[in-house]
C-alpha cells in the first residue's frame, strides 16, 4: 500500500498564509507582479518596500533556481500598492502543480485583481529577434493535455467556477494599454504579440519539439506561466503577460547554435531597464474595477 498523498492546499491554508502577510505589512496590493528567470530588478523598483523571504512565509515554497531571488517584495509602483514575486516555482523543480500555483490564491485573498506575468522564453517565430518583448495573447498548455492542471481535484467555489473560461485568459484591454505605452515610450520596434507555449523542462527542447510547437501555432516556449495564468483566471483576476525572448529556439539540425541558462540571464539583464520602464508606465495607467 502506497501512503495517501496530498492532493491540495484547503482554503484554511491559503487563509493562513494571507492572513499572516496581511498581519505583517501595511501594503494592501491590487496588482501582482511574478518575475521570471533574470527579471528580479522588476521588484528593486517598488518604493516603501517591505520584503519576506520566502522561507519565512508560513505553507510558502522555495525557488531553487539560478536568477530567481526567492522573496516577496510589497510595496507600491507610481503609486499603485503591489506584490512582487522575486523568483516563481516550476514543475521540474519536483512541486506537484497545484503547490506552483499556491501564491496567486494567496494574492487573491490579499485583494489582488490583476496580474502581471513574466518570463524569459525562447522564440519560436523566425521574425522574433533576442531581446523582443511578446505580449502572449494566448497559451498553449502541453502539460495540461495530459491533465496536469493546477485545478484538477475538487473544486473550491470561494476561489472560482469548476469549468472557468479560457478563452479570454490574457486581458485584450490590458495588450492594447501595454501597445500603447510601448509605443510612447519607442519600444514599438522590438515589441511582439504572440502565443506562448509551455513546457515541462528542465532540459531545453529538441529541435523537432521546436518545429512541432510552431507548428501548433506558438511564436515562443518556456517551462512556467501558464499554470499561474490559469489559477489567476479561475480566481477571477485580470491577466497580462509578457515574454522576453532570451533565446532563439534550434529549429535546423545544421545549426550548432545551443540554448543555455547563462544566454537567458544575459539577455535579461540587457533588456532590464527597459522592462522595467514597459512595467512601470503600464502599472501607472492601469485602473481597477474592472476599468483599465
Amino acid at each position: 500500500m502506497f501512503p495517501e498523498q496530498k492532493q491540495g492546499y484547503t482554503y484554511e491554508e491559503y487563509k493562513v498564509t494571507a492572513d499572516w502577510l496581511r498581519a505583517n505589512t501595511e501594503h494592501r496590493p491590487l496588482i501582482a507582479i511574478i518575475c521570471g528567470s533574470g527579471l528580479g530588478g522588476l521588484a528593486e523598483i517598488l518604493k516603501d518596500q517591505k520584503v519576506f523571504s520566502y522561507s519565512d512565509i508560513p505553507n510558502f515554497l522555495q525557488s531553487t533556481v539560478q536568477g530567481h531571488a526567492g522573496r516577496l517584495v510589497f510595496g507600491t509602483l507610481n503609486g499603485k500598492s503591489c506584490v512582487c514575486m522575486q523568483g516563481r516555482f516550476h514543475m521540474y523543480e519536483g512541486y506537484p502543480i497545484w503547490q506552483i500555483t499556491f501564491p496567486i490564491r494567496v494574492f487573491q485573498l490579499l485583494g489582488v485583481q490583476t496580474a502581471i506575468v513574466t518570463n524569459a522564453a525562447g522564440g519560436l517565430n523566425e521574425d522574433y529577434e533576442v531581446g523582443d518583448m511578446m505580449l502572449i495573447k494566448d497559451h498553449l498548455n502541453l502539460p495540461g493535455f495530459a491533465g496536469n492542471s493546477p485545478l484538477v481535484g475538487p473544486n473550491d467555489e470561494r476561489f472560482g467556477p469548476r469549468f472557468p473560461c479560457m478563452s479570454d485568459a490574457y486581458d485584450r484591454d490590458l495588450r492594447k494599454l501595454a501597445q500603447t505605452v510601448a509605443r510612447e515610450l519607442g519600444f514599438s520596434d522590438f515589441l511582439k504579440e504572440g502565443v506562448y507555449s509551455v513546457v515541462g523542462g528542465p532540459s531545453f527542447e529538441t529541435i523537432a519539439e521546436c518545429q512541432m510547437l510552431k507548428r501548433l501555432g506558438a511564436d515562443a516556449v518556456g517551462m512556467s506561466t501558464v499554470h499561474e495564468v490559469i489559477v489567476a483566471r479561475h480566481c477571477g483576476m485580470r491577466v497580462f503577460g509578457l515574454s522576453l525572448i532570451t533565446n532563439k529556439a534550434v529549429m535546423d539540425y545544421d545549426s550548432k547554435s545551443k540554448a543555455n541558462h547563462e544566454e537567458v540571464l544575459q539577455t535579461g539583464r540587457e533588456r532590464a531597464s527597459q522592462l522595467e520602464r514597459m512595467i512601470s508606465s503600464f502599472v501607472e495607467r492601469l485602473e481597477h474595477n474592472n476599468n483599465v
